[in-house]
């Protein structure tokens, strides 16, 4: 699976689309107030994903438990210090509302933490590299 986002930004102009496979979206994010540049930061961004990447994972891993997942709340948290640092500290609460026990939505929040893909690509470490 190939996923990839774009952004094209000018003079009161920001466009983002995101794409798997053959599946192209655009995305509306407002330019900020400045004119230039996006009204939401990277790091904002990253939470979304973290957030976006476990909520439709619990969906997935609950399918496969034959769990009716009725209700799914995230929030992700971390810390950003001073230009040009990594971020720190990334924490999560996942709140989640089924047709099953305490136990069985504990043990299907715990499962889905260990199987989510962008979790793991965070917990690995990775190469960010600059194409030319």
């Amino acid at each position: 699976m190939k996923i990839s986002a774009s952004i094209k930004s000018a003079l009161n102009r920001h466009e983002v689309s995101v794409q798997t496979n053959d599946s192209a979206k655009e995305m509306n994010i407002a330019v900020k107030p400045t004119g230039f540049g996006s009204s939401v930061n990277g790091g904002e961004l990253l939470m979304l994903s973290l957030a976006t990447c476990f909520c439709n994972d619990i969906y997935r891993e609950a399918a496969k438990k034959n769990i009716e997942v009725t209700g799914v709340e995230v929030e992700f948290v971390s810390e950003f210090g001073a230009e040009g640092e990594p971020g720190s500290d990334f924490r999560y609460k996942a709140h989640v509302k089924a047709n099953a026990t305490d136990a069985e939505i504990a043990d299907l929040i715990a499962h889905t933490d260990r199987m989510a893909e962008i979790h793991n690509t965070l917990r690995k470490g990775l190469a960010v590299t600059l194409s030319k």
